[in-house]
């Protein structure tokens, strides 16, 4: 593991940017920057627009490592090229931005209030690739949509049953057992999968350390034990779907929780926007998250 990159996700000041939208996720996520179903033909053209996007995102001079921790990659992002050189390479090595990669393949129908992970045939093949890469860290999410305690536990068990694989193949993994935020059941949810998180995390082997990504809770500081977790190494939040201001001011309210923001990161960005427009706005949203993850 890279010492480096393992000080600067473990004591450094920023967020984690969530660039990994995925096969389901990229039309609605192009969509939102401004090139609807018409601005492609096929799936190809759809996966070449949105690294257009990522690219261009990563090669801002708004986005560094002074502002920015990590950054989490679709699995075909990290096998392309940004700025001639491989995209998780360029974060590293230019951006000194620590990589991840997506390792989840989507979630199966609901079942007890949840939505668990598919399986994820070839993760041993994508862990071996992803290190080749410098990658530092995975991430998988299920979903959490009632209090339901047994699909709840039977969610976080999955997610660490796969982490162990990762943390033996030599990476860290980033759980991620998402509560949506528009369950009427939110705040009971997030309180049963932080029980459930404390659970798994007593079963991890002395060494083992992973990371958290969590709704942003009804409760504030509801995650302050894991935090302090000796087993975690940082927990982390995604916007949910939450505006960038909402997810901001959430955010100001749990301390030592740093972002892990997609659609709130990129909200403002429109493909149609100047070099210059693009990059102010780019760096008002990053200014924005660093801010409320300094709390």
């Amino acid at each position: 593991m890279n010492t480096e990159q393992l000080q600067k996700i473990e004591r450094g000041a920023g967020f984690i940017a969530a660039l990994d939208q995925s096969g389901g996720s990229t039309p609605k996520a192009l969509k939102a920057y401004g090139l609807d179903e018409t601005s492609y033909a096929n799936e190809a053209e759809m996966f070449d627009l949105i690294h257009e996007m990522r690219s261009r995102i990563m090669t801002s001079p708004a986005f560094t490592g002074e502002r920015i921790l990590g950054a989490i990659l679709f699995e075909m992002t990290m096998e392309r090229r940004v700025a001639g050189k491989g995209a998780a390479e360029y974060l590293w090595e230019d951006k000194n931005v620590v990589p991840f990669v997506k390792v989840d393949k989507g979630l199966v129908e609901e079942s007890d209030g949840v939505q668990l992970m598919k399986p994820m045939d070839g993760l041993d093949d994508l862990l071996a690739r992803a290190k080749r890469h410098g990658v530092f860290g995975t991430k998988m999410r299920s979903v959490v949509l009632r209090a339901d305690k047994a699909g709840i536990d039977a969610n976080v068990a999955q997610q660490f049953e796969i982490g162990r694989r990762i943390l033996d193949a030599g990476l860290v993994p980033i759980i991620e057992p998402e509560v949506d935020i528009h369950s009427p059941e939110k705040g009971e949810a997030e309180g049963m999968v932080t029980a459930a998180i404390l659970g798994q995390l007593d079963g991890l082997a002395d060494g083992q350390r992973v990371m958290l990504k969590l709704t942003l809770p009804d409760e504030d500081d509801l995650y302050g034990d894991l935090v302090a977790h000796p087993r975690v190494l940082r927990v982390v939040a995604l916007s949910g779907g939450y505006s960038l201001e909402e997810a901001n001011a959430r955010l100001a309210r749990n301390h030592a929780v740093v972002a892990s923001f997609s659609r709130a990161l990129t909200g403002g960005l429109s493909a149609q926007q100047s070099e210059s427009e693009f990059d102010s706005a780019l760096d008002a949203a990053i200014e924005s998250i660093f801010q409320a993850s300094a709390s």
